[in-house]
């Protein structure tokens, strides 16, 4: 039986493409949402061993999923997790979901359409917003414009490393039926540079996502928490400048990441865009309300 530290991977919570709690959420909740953030990778560790067998990834999901219910010795992430829920009061269901989503990756190596791949997101990527979201003390009205943001975050992750998902672990999350419309074959992923019709079915993912950006635009400015909507921001504009890049640029062959300096641009840009609409609201209504009183 192979322990949690074997399935390890040396990755970090700034390793992701997108900031997982950053300094701009409030100090106080960063612990906790780094302790559901190493829960998660612990998961996604284990789905994705490249020579672990499936039952072997399966039981270890399984302790994880124990030790998350409240039983000692069986997982750390899993028991730190339940305890930072047991100290907020809050429910072990996100975090529930994701391992949902993560036993789907060890069986599943296939997606017939996008209503199937967002089935996925919704596990994959929606609970983590909405865990964000229930630590902040965020109504679950927003979770709307949660779920679009987190889904198209999970949908451009899945096309910047389609060719990697493909070489190491025959998992394509690109749907058979857009690689279809197009006449394009799954084994093209193994290729160095994507074919013609490869590149219109990545394309034409990246529109759809951009659609769901559409949708979740209006986040940041529905939370309360000034710090988190701040983050948000920073976050849609990063996936918008992606989601652009992936209607231009081949994954297989050229780096769609931003660089350093291209994240710090985009997040100024992000994090202005919100801050300058919540005073400009403030300051609305401070108006209405000396219109108010001189009536």
């Amino acid at each position: 039986m192979m322990a949690v530290a074997d399935f390890a991977s040396a990755k970090g919570h700034r390793d992701e493409n997108f900031p997982v709690a950053s300094r701009l959420v409030r100090p106080e909740l960063r612990p906790a949402i780094l302790t559901f953030y190493r829960f998660a990778r612990a998961a996604d560790d284990v789905a994705d061993h490249e020579t672990a067998g499936a039952a072997e990834k399966l039981a270890q999901l399984d302790r994880m999923e124990t030790g998350l219910r409240g039983n000692t010795n069986t997982s750390r992430e899993g028991e730190a997790l339940h305890a930072v829920l047991q100290a907020r009061g809050l429910s072990d269901q996100h975090a529930l979901d994701l391992l949902e989503a993560f036993r789907r990756d060890v069986t599943k190596r296939r997606y017939a359409d996008w209503n199937e791949l967002m089935d996925y997101c919704r596990y994959s990527a929606a609970p983590v917003g909405r865990f964000v979201l229930d630590l902040h003390g965020e109504p679950n009205a927003i979770w709307t414009f949660n779920d679009a943001l987190c889904a198209a975050l999970q949908v451009i992750n899945h096309l910047q490393d389609c060719a990697k998902d493909y070489r190491n672990l025959d998992r394509v999350y690109i749907p058979i039926e857009a690689l279809a419309a197009r006449g394009a074959r799954v084994d093209a992923l193994a290729d160095r540079v994507a074919s013609p019709e490869l590149r219109e079915a990545i394309t034409g993912l990246a529109r759809r996502t951009a659609k769901l950006l559409e949708q979740s635009r209006p986040f940041a400015d529905r939370i309360s928490d000034r710090r988190l909507a701040l983050e948000v921001g920073v976050i849609q504009t990063l996936a918008e400048s992606l989601a652009r890049r992936l209607t231009r640029r081949d994954p297989l062959s050229e780096r769609v990441h931003h660089r350093p300096v291209e994240t710090i641009g985009l997040a100024l840009n992000g994090s202005f865009g919100v801050a300058a609409r919540r005073l400009g609201r403030m300051l609305g209504y401070k108006q209405a309300g000396l219109r108010g009183g001189r009536g």
